[in-house]
């Protein structure tokens, strides 16, 4: 059988008017009790005037706010039932009322306070479905959970308010569901999504999309939430005002993406069917100057259809997405300069209608906003890419690798930061997918050479260890795309190694493990490179400082003994007898036969035999 349709919300209200009509005939009728059976008359038919007058909204308001209706007219139908049953056992009396029944005054009590419960349930929903009324009380119904209420209210008026009254009442949400997880799920419940997704998508003002976008993001701080959003249709509502928005109201749908990003890796992947990724690489673009090696932008020959060429390549192919269709980045500048390109390119996003009309708000915004709107779209493209293939390679693809480089290059501080842990993110993934590391990482690339002349200017000159661990991360992920000669990473790697916070120094010896990890192909030479830039002492120092840095410095030692065994400063620094009392000590289990295999293999190379001999084959 398929589920039975859901009645209107019409014939909801109908059918409870009817059951009203039928408790006032009944009590007409009573032959018993007829003073209390005509004061339940008489608060019926007061309900029944009120539940006429709220039909009579639901049938003339387009877009009624349904929830507090029904929630409201199935409590008053409970409660129009229990005085049915009340004024019918008083329908005989003398013997035959003692044979059926007994009514006592607290019956008729009880059902009074019921039916005036509803009364005023009745008169507070008038008043929140009628924008003209206004009434500051709370019904009896959120006797035991006002909050309830407030968040009807709120809905209701966002959902059919006059304009101002929906940004206060958005603004209002945010603040009952700042920090209470509870009143932020009874929002998603009573259907808040919908009308807060439809304030953002009408632009009616950018007010209103701020509210609605902050309302929003304060709602989707778990994983649920956000997959209600998502399941509302909100994801391509989202990247329509990200592209076609004023700048004040980009920056809370950018950190909207980045924390809907953050909390659902399915989402992730909704954002990247709605090319999210392209309207965040423009915004973060704007007002930057990109320097490419670009065979296409040779210097001295800046033809028109070059130009052109290059533009399209920088704007996509985002022109088949409905939901998401900007213009052609602008390229203002256009000159040749120590065998570069160079070429200025900012933020357009003006494949709607409004595009026009907002690209003048853009030149004339503070810095300080275009600032807080890059770190925003920073952000997202980090939370973006992080474990998603697919929008990994959109951000290589619209140029957002040598975009984010040159951030790093000119900015300080988070939105430095910001852009380091997206390159982080990619690198990962990248790490994990074999096409993506040669498409977007390959060593002929120009963006590839800037992000990782970045990352290495980073780890050598940047202070802050914030700042050089996503780098060192960044460039470990990388180890196989780098051939043998490529020895200028491995010297600012090991010299982390002796780095004086020990976090640095423990993720500069993951990276040089992957360098020389097994299945890395240039892992002799890379091991080679590590001995020669006289990497061995620092990371026997670097063993003793953590139980955790012991552990991954015994790996990258493992791993120069099993590819460089003969190595004199293998033997000078007793890297055998390290080994050999680091297993005698209790190892994991995972690595023990690394390190036997190690152990073994310093033993065909260096004279002496350990006094331990593992009990396992090598």
């Amino acid at each position: 059988m398929g589920e039975v349709e859901e009645k209107t919300i019409q014939d909801e209200l109908a059918v409870t008017i009817q059951l009203a009509d039928r408790v006032i005939k009944s009590a007409e009728e009573a032959e018993s009790s007829k003073a209390e059976c005509s004061e339940i008359a008489r608060q019926v038919e007061r309900l029944s005037q009120k539940l006429r007058s709220a039909a009579r909204l639901a049938t003339s308001t387009q877009w009624l706010y349904e929830r507090p209706v029904r929630r409201i007219a199935a409590d008053v139908t409970k409660n129009l039932d229990r005085a049915l049953t009340l004024v019918r056992k008083c329908k005989h009396s003398g013997v035959l009322r003692q044979v059926f029944s007994i009514t006592t005054a607290a019956d008729f009590r009880k059902v009074s306070a019921l039916l005036e419960s509803s009364t005023g349930d009745l008169k507070w929903l008038l008043t929140i479905v009628d924008p003209d009324d206004i009434n500051l009380t709370l019904p009896p119904i959120a006797n035991n959970d006002p909050t309830l209420a407030w968040v009807w209210s709120y809905i209701a008026t966002i959902q059919m308010g006059q304009l101002r009254d929906r940004v206060e009442a958005a603004n209002a949400l945010v603040l009952l569901a700042h920090k209470n997880d509870r009143t932020k799920k009874i929002v998603v419940d009573e259907g808040g999504i919908m009308p807060l997704l439809k304030l953002l998508k009408e632009g009616a003002s950018a007010d209103a999309q701020i509210a609605a976008a902050n309302a929003l993001f304060h709602i989707g701080n778990d994983e649920e939430r956000v997959r209600s959003i998502a399941d509302a249709a909100g994801v391509p509502i989202i990247v329509q005002v990200l592209g076609e928005s004023v700048m004040r109201v980009q920056v809370n749908v950018a950190n909207l993406v980045a924390r809907m990003a953050e909390m659902d890796s399915a989402v992730r992947e909704a954002f990247a069917r709605e090319n999210v990724t392209r309207p965040l690489v423009s915004l973060l673009s704007v007002d930057t100057v990109l320097v490419l090696d670009d065979p296409k932008l040779k210097p001295g020959k800046p033809s028109i259809s070059s130009l052109v060429q290059f533009n399209k390549e920088l704007a996509g192919k985002s022109a088949g997405h409905n939901s998401y269709n900007p213009s052609l980045n602008s390229v203002s500048s256009f000159t040749s300069s120590g065998g570069h390109s160079s070429l200025s390119v900012h933020s357009s996003s003006e494949g709607s209608s409004r595009g026009g009309h907002y690209r003048k708000d853009r030149e004339v915004e503070t810095p300080e906003l275009k600032l807080k709107l890059k770190v925003c779209c920073a952000e997202a493209l980090w939370k973006l890419s992080k474990d998603s293939v697919i929008n990994s390679r959109k951000i290589t693809e619209t140029k957002g690798l040598i975009c984010l480089a040159k951030i790093i290059e000119k900015e300080k501080g988070e939105l430095q930061y910001n852009c380091l842990m997206a390159v982080m993110e990619i690198a990962m993934v990248a790490e994990q997918d074999a096409d993506l590391r040669r498409a977007a990482f390959k060593t002929s690339s120009p963006a590839a050479k800037a992000v990782l002349d970045q990352l290495l200017r980073v780890i050598q000159e940047e202070s802050s260890s914030t700042m050089k661990i996503p780098a060192i991360k960044s460039i470990g992920s990388l180890a196989r795309t780098f051939p043998a000669r490529e020895t200028r990473i491995i010297g600012p790697l090991v010299a982390q190694l002796s780095n004086s916070d020990n976090e640095v120094a423990i993720e500069a010896a993951i990276a040089l493990g992957k360098f020389v990890h097994p299945e890395n192909f240039n892992r002799v030479e890379h091991a080679k490179a590590i001995i020669e830039f006289d990497g061995v002492p620092p990371l026997l120092r670097l063993l003793r400082t953590s139980e955790r840095a012991n552990i991954y410095g015994l790996i990258l030692l493992s791993y120069l003994a099993l590819h460089v065994g003969n190595s004199k400063a293998l033997e000078q620094t007793q890297a055998l007898s390290v080994l050999d009392s680091a297993i005698r000590s209790g190892v994991p289990q995972d690595y023990k036969e690394l390190f036997a295999r190690a152990i073994h293999n310093l033993n065909l190379y260096q004279a002496g035999v350990p006094t331990h001999r593992p009990s396992y084959p090598p």
